[in-house]
C-alpha cells in the first residue's frame, strides 16, 4: 500500500529544506532589553516621598508641599511679636510627661506609653511590626480600634484628616498621630 521508497525520499527532502532554512536563518533579531531605561523614566516621573521605609508602600502620595510664606511681598513669614508657634501633643515639656498603660490586644501585651509619644511609635519601639503608610494622619493604614469607648476620650490626635466624628465615637483612631491621654485597650490593624 505505502511505497517505502517514496516515504524515505519525502523525509530526506523535508529534512533538507529544514536544514537549509536553519542555516539561512529568518533574519529576525530580538528587540533590545529596555527594562532599565523604563525603570529610570518611571523613577524620574514619580515624585519623591518622605515616607520612611518600609512604609513607602504606595508610589507618590504623601503630605504635600512646603510652607507658604506669609504676606505677599516675598519675605518669609514670621510670628507676630509675642505670639508662640502652636505646639502639638508631641511637644509636651519633660516635666509634664505622663505615662499610660495601653494594652495591645493582638500582641497580647500591655506597655507604658508617654503622652508625648504616638501609639504607633511606642508599638514599634516594643519591636512590633504595626501597619502604617503615611505617618501623617492622611490615610487609614495605621487605623486601630480602642475597645474602651470613643477614641477621643483616650487619645489626642495631632492633625488626623481621615476619620469622621462617628468613627471617632466608635473608638477608631489613627495610631500614627494618636497620643495617649489615658489607659485603654487597642486592637491594631482595624479600620472603620
Amino acid at each position: 500500500m505505502y511505497d517505502p521508497l517514496a516515504i524515505v525520499l519525502a523525509a530526506i527532502a523535508t529534512l533538507t529544506v529544514v536544514l537549509f532554512s536553519a542555516l539561512k536563518g529568518t533574519g529576525w533579531e530580538p528587540t533590545p532589553d529596555i527594562s532599565e531605561e523604563i525603570k529610570e523614566r518611571r523613577a524620574a516621573a514619580v515624585p519623591e516621598t518622605e515616607f520612611p521605609e518600609p512604609g513607602n508602600r504606595a508610589i507618590g502620595g504623601g503630605g504635600g508641599g512646603g510652607a507658604i510664606p506669609a504676606g505677599g511681598d516675598g519675605e518669609g513669614g514670621e510670628l507676630a511679636e509675642g505670639s508662640e508657634e502652636a505646639a502639638g501633643p508631641g511637644d509636651i515639656p519633660e516635666d509634664e510627661i505622663e505615662h499610660f498603660e495601653i494594652e495591645f490586644l493582638k500582641q497580647g501585651e500591655t506597655i507604658e506609653v508617654a503622652n508625648n509619644e504616638t501609639i504607633l511609635d511606642a508599638g514599634e519601639e516594643n519591636g512590633w511590626d504595626l501597619p502604617y503608610a503615611c505617618r501623617q494622619g492622611q490615610c487609614v493604614s495605621c487605623a486601630g480600634h480602642i475597645t474602651d469607648g470613643p477614641s477621643e476620650d483616650y487619645v489626642e490626635h495631632d492633625n488626623q484628616q481621615m476619620l469622621e466624628e462617628a468613627e471617632l465615637d466608635d473608638g477608631y483612631t489613627l495610631t500614627c498621630v494618636a497620643y495617649p491621654r489615658g489607659s485603654f485597650s487597642i486592637e491594631t490593624g482595624e479600620a472603620p
